[in-house]
């Protein structure tokens, strides 16, 4: 009965599915339509998307490589959330003009802020590419020659399939590499800040509250697309213009209610829904923890100066909250995966596929990839853990590690490529460096470097920890790096790249700092990942043949979606509740109410502004409040969760209702549902939006932008 319980959770058997998988918007008619139909869709799969004629997809760009964005206007406004925008709000504040404190607002187009390197992608189409890929890798029986094939194959297709000038091609692989599909691409390159509320609103609850339900977070912020005139993606110019989308969507403030249908468009990250068993465990025993023990040093110590700092808590604030996001949600995939079971599902799952496999007379073919798996996973398990832990404190969390590493690159490429390469790189570096220095400070990376080498020598493997950290003594080690290194400053590191390459080689591996970075990457390099990508690519092919033999074997109305990738998918649901313990129920909506329920005066991540404490007090919400159950007193509505299926990517989705309409933003799921990357319940697995309604209200009654409002299409009450 307890497998029978477990087994209903899992993606291939759940009785209501229909309520998860992140699916091509350009393969929804069938099944998909008509499931959406069933939960209340009113639009049809034509209207999502569209070859021939505008469509929805037309709405929803990615958004700076990873998050995505939703156009609201004819004149390419883009609504986004809060923390995809930070770093570019970040990059124009400074103490004297806190745009992360106070918010920034343009009432003028002149108004809007540019932005270095930030870009949006539109998808123009979407083509099945399968065979022209995997042309010619039939007959190869190496995995790194099928892989090479594969890739040369890409980068021809890349080039020669048909586009316009202005666009470029992205092939990418669906279902572990047994499909792959083409995307049409346009990147428009003018995207200026429009619009932020402050901190304190945009970032309510922040690192407390970040994963969990009950949410109270105004998550957005409004940037403008602008393009040549004849609308094409362009540099950015003085002479440029807001952008003329194909579609944008109306915002509808007549509100929802628990079970109406919600749809999100958006382009989520990464998932591993078809990992078997012993991966999942792997995950959960042995990684997870490294990478949670890592980032939970790193992010104490920035905390402790962040605190009582506004200089540093500017610098670091985009810090860490990169860092925090990751930290927190696998702490919550952790527990998700236990508390659910994870690993006795997939092994139920296995035992019913070896069956199918006997059934189906597949045994040549399919029979030993279970024991294949067992054997890759328990090789690559040490090899698996010290990469994440040199990634986790070498490359992310220690700055001066991260630009020692930026030097161990140039001395690579002097080896590898030679002179002019290296010069190359080595102006490059000196000329880039100074954005990183603008947010770095001494005292905040030494002490992150005492905690997290001192972590990285107990919990490295010992074969592959280098002599420099055996017996070490973090205190004697950190004070003797940064009392002696060049890497804690700008000008003495541009110092250090002065000169030919031989002298600059000298200098570099004189420095106290980079000898240890030089001593981690040594070993890793050479001891750690040559045996990791064997492994992996191992690993790799053994998913992928697994993937095929679950397409083949299961029945045809087994709902089977591809992993997220980074491209573009729909997910649907329901608004929707759930009982994440016992004798605990969530609702859910949340209100203006709880914000000040939480409030505490001054505090980093509960302050809440007089502006908004005025507005609440007076009840003066214009066209966007709700009557309360007994109908007596205006409330705010602010989040609301759903059972869409989402992850890291979808930041800034569309909430849609079932006319198209726009009513809110995805931002977040709840921390009992963030093992949904690896398979997802909806039981438990929720998705968190901004109601469109808050966000109107504080753009039209916070921040008394009427420019902005004008510029919308709001379905009224």
């Amino acid at each position: 009965m307890k497998f029978l319980k477990l087994l209903l959770l899992f993606i291939f058997v759940q009785v209501n599915a229909q309520q998860g998988g992140m699916w091509i918007p350009s393969l929804l008619n069938g099944m998909n339509e008509s499931e959406m139909k069933k939960l209340g869709m009113k639009i049809s799969a034509e209207d999502i998307y569209s070859i021939n004629h505008s469509s929805m997809k037309d709405a929803v760009p990615q958004f700076d490589g990873g998050c995505t964005a939703e156009v609201i206007s004819d004149k390419g406004l883009i609504l986004t959330n809060h923390h995809c925008g930070f770093d570019n709000i970040q990059s124009h504040s400074t103490v004297e003009h806190d745009y992360l404190t106070n918010g920034f607002w343009a009432y003028k187009m002149e108004e809007e802020l540019p932005n270095k390197d930030l870009y949006v992608t539109f998808i123009i189409r979407i083509e099945d590419v399968t065979s022209k890929v995997l042309e010619g890798t039939t007959t190869l029986t190496s995995e790194a020659e099928k892989q090479k094939k594969i890739q040369e194959n890409i980068s021809i297709l890349n080039k020669t399939l048909p586009k316009e000038t202005w666009q470029e091609n992205s092939i990418r692989p669906f279902f572990d590499g047994n499909q792959y599909l083409l995307f049409v691409i346009e990147n428009y390159e003018d995207v200026r800040l429009v619009g932020a509320p402050p901190s304190s609103i945009g970032k309510f609850g922040s690192d407390t509250d970040n994963w969990v339900w009950p949410r109270h977070t105004g998550d957005f912020s409004l940037f403008r697309i602008y393009a040549d005139k004849n609308n094409r993606p362009a540099k950015y110019s003085k002479d440029n213009v807001p952008y003329k989308p194909k579609h944008f969507f109306p915002l509808s403030i007549k509100g929802i209610k628990e079970n109406d249908f919600t749809m999100v468009m958006g382009f989520p990250g990464r998932t591993q829904e078809y990992l078997p068993a012993v991966a999942v465990e792997q995950i959960v025993n042995t990684l997870n923890p490294a990478k949670i023990e890592v980032r939970d040093a790193a992010l104490k110590v920035q905390d402790g100066f962040m605190r009582k700092d506004q200089a540093i808590k500017i610098q670091y604030a985009s810090k860490y909250a990169s860092v925090a996001n990751y930290w927190k949600k696998w702490i919550g995939e952790s527990k998700g995966l236990k508390k659910s079971n994870a690993v006795e599902v997939k092994q139920k799952f296995e035992t019913d596929f070896q069956q199918k496999v006997i059934k189906a007379g597949k045994e040549a073919a399919y029979g030993n990839l279970l024991r294949d798996f067992e054997k890759n996973y328990a090789e690559i398990k040490d090899y698996a853990l010290a990469r994440d832990l040199f990634t986790e404190v070498a490359l992310r969390n220690t700055e001066i590690l991260q630009n020692g590493y930026r030097l161990y690159q140039l001395e690579q490429i002097l080896k590898t490529k030679g002179e002019q390469a290296f010069t190359d790189r080595k102006n490059n570096l000196s000329n880039g460096i100074v954005d990183f220095y603008k947010d770095y400070n001494v005292n905040v990376d030494k002490n992150v470097f005492e905690q997290l080498i001192a972590i990285y020598a107990k919990r490295l493997p010992s074969q592959f920890l280098p002599n420099e950290l055996k017996n070490l003594n973090a205190s004697q080690l950190t004070t003797d790096v940064y009392n002696n290194s060049k890497l804690t400053n700008l000008e003495d590191f541009r110092s250090l790249l002065e000169g030919d390459s031989k002298t600059v080689i000298e200098k570099i591996n004189a420095d106290k700092g980079y000898q240890i970075l030089k001593a981690m990457a040594d070993a890793h390099t050479k001891n750690v990942m040559p045996k990791y990508d064997e492994l992996n690519l191992k690993n790799s092919a053994t998913q992928r043949t697994y993937m095929k033999a679950i397409l083949e074997l299961s029945p045809k109305s087994a709902r089977i979606f591809p992993d997220a990738n980074s491209t573009l998918r729909v997910t649907y649901g329901k608004v929707k509740g759930y009982k994440p313990n016992d004798a605990i129920t969530y609702e859910p909506f949340t209100y203006l109410e709880g914000v000040m329920e939480k409030y505490v005066p001054g505090d980093y991540e509960f302050d809440v502004p007089q502006k908004l404490i005025d507005l609440y007090n007076t009840k003066n919400y214009g066209n966007y409040g709700v009557k309360g159950l007994d109908r007596a007193e205006l409330k705010m509505p602010v989040n609301f969760i759903a059972t869409n299926h989402t992850t890291g990517g979808n930041s800034g989705s569309p909430a849609l209702d079932a006319k198209g309409n726009l009513i809110g933003l995805n931002f977040d799921r709840v921390w009992e549902g963030t093992m949904s990357d690896i398979y997802y319940s909806p039981e438990i697995c929720r998705n968190i939006m901004v109601d469109i309604r808050y966000v109107l209200f504080i753009i039209d009654k916070f921040a008394g932008a009427e420019n902005l409002i004008k510029e919308m299409k709001i379905i009224p009450n």
